[in-house]
């Protein structure tokens, strides 16, 4: 089609600029009426990682004679390991020849979920979840081992189990040490939110009967909760809306901090975490979908963030971030 070129009379011109003026008014007030996008924009894209990057709920420690261990969802708990934080590789399962102490909760079956690793009292403990998707019969148990290595994972029993008559879904642990050296273990998903309780430092396992609750969102989407401690404040980071849906995936990270371990804590808004509170840090930008599943921890450059996420085809992958703090002291990828 070609155009035709005409010069405008003066009252044509009046109603150009009009509907132009109008144009404008209209636009600028659409972009003050809808969230801006500039955020979610400005998340970074994960730190360069190469080799063996294929994880679902990854944890990572530091190990004490150097390197990186890292734990993951899977056929009897995935194991990576790493020299520079940058290339990975896979070593195999923690447990080789089964886990058959989970099948109850699991169906009989071998995925073993969200383990959380530290390196505590000359060995590493791995808290784990047993259970079957979208189901509450579940079970979390401890192992340790004194190198990490697949094979050398002794089972130490059964921490904490939660039943279909009960409010609270017991997968997605994390271990907690507070700064006077309790030991806490947060756990939870959807039902009624992010749990804690105290564990026996001696064992590692349950300490007493008290279940205390730190986060929550109505029965909405909420997990994978795990506590940082950094400068005066604990920060619980948990994901948000929805994992598993490959590059549908909504997942997003969020935190809120408390003075104390158990809470309560709030968001940047003041909203407490009991009441749907978060202050997000990272979302789905990009080719990068459904970030969640973190840990943090704290190596010799800088705090360290860590997380799966889903490419553009489905399949998830290690993200590694640093971890900054702004002047309110506020956490941030970066």
């Amino acid at each position: 089609m070609r155009l035709i070129r005409t010069t405008p009379t003066a009252s044509s011109r009046r109603r150009i600029g009009t509907l132009l003026a109008a144009v404008v008014t209209a636009a600028l007030a659409a972009a003050l009426a809808q969230p801006s996008p500039v955020a979610a924009a400005s998340y970074p894209n994960p730190g360069a990682v190469t080799g063996d990057t294929g994880v679902h709920d990854p944890t990572m420690v530091k190990r004490p004679n150097g390197g990186y261990l890292v734990a993951y969802t899977g056929d009897n708990i995935g194991l990576k390991t790493s020299q520079d934080r940058t290339a990975f590789h896979n070593t195999g399962s923690a447990f080789p020849g089964g886990a058959s102490w989970t099948y109850p909760y699991t169906d009989n079956g071998r995925s073993l979920w969200a383990p959380d690793l530290s390196y505590r009292n000359g060995q590493y403990y791995m808290y784990y979840a047993a259970s079957t998707f979208g189901s509450n019969h579940s079970a979390i148990f401890l192992a340790t081992s004194p190198s990490g290595d697949p094979g050398t994972w002794t089972n130490r029993g059964l921490v904490v189990a939660s039943q279909t008559s009960d409010d609270f879904n017991a997968i997605d642990p994390n271990l907690v040490v507070d700064a006077q050296g309790n030991w806490w273990l947060d756990f939870g998903s959807f039902w009624s939110g992010i749990k804690t309780i105290a564990l026996n430092p001696a064992t590692g396992l349950r300490a007493d009967t008290s279940l205390r609750s730190t986060a929550g969102r109505g029965g909405g989407p909420i997990e994978a909760p795990y506590v940082f401690h950094h400068g005066g404040y604990y920060y619980l980071f948990v994901s948000f809306d929805y994992c598993c849906r490959g590059a549908s995936s909504t997942y997003r990270i969020m935190v809120g901090r408390s003075a104390g371990v158990t809470g309560p804590y709030t968001d940047r808004n003041g909203t407490a975490m009991t009441s749907g509170g978060g202050t997000e840090i990272l979302a789905g930008h990009g080719s990068i979908h459904g970030p969640g599943g973190e840990g943090v921890f704290t190596d010799t450059d800088h705090d360290i963030l860590v997380y799966h996420y889903y490419a553009d085809n489905g399949t998830p992958l290690l993200g590694v971030n640093w971890l900054d703090y702004d002047s309110a002291g506020w956490p941030y990828a970066h």
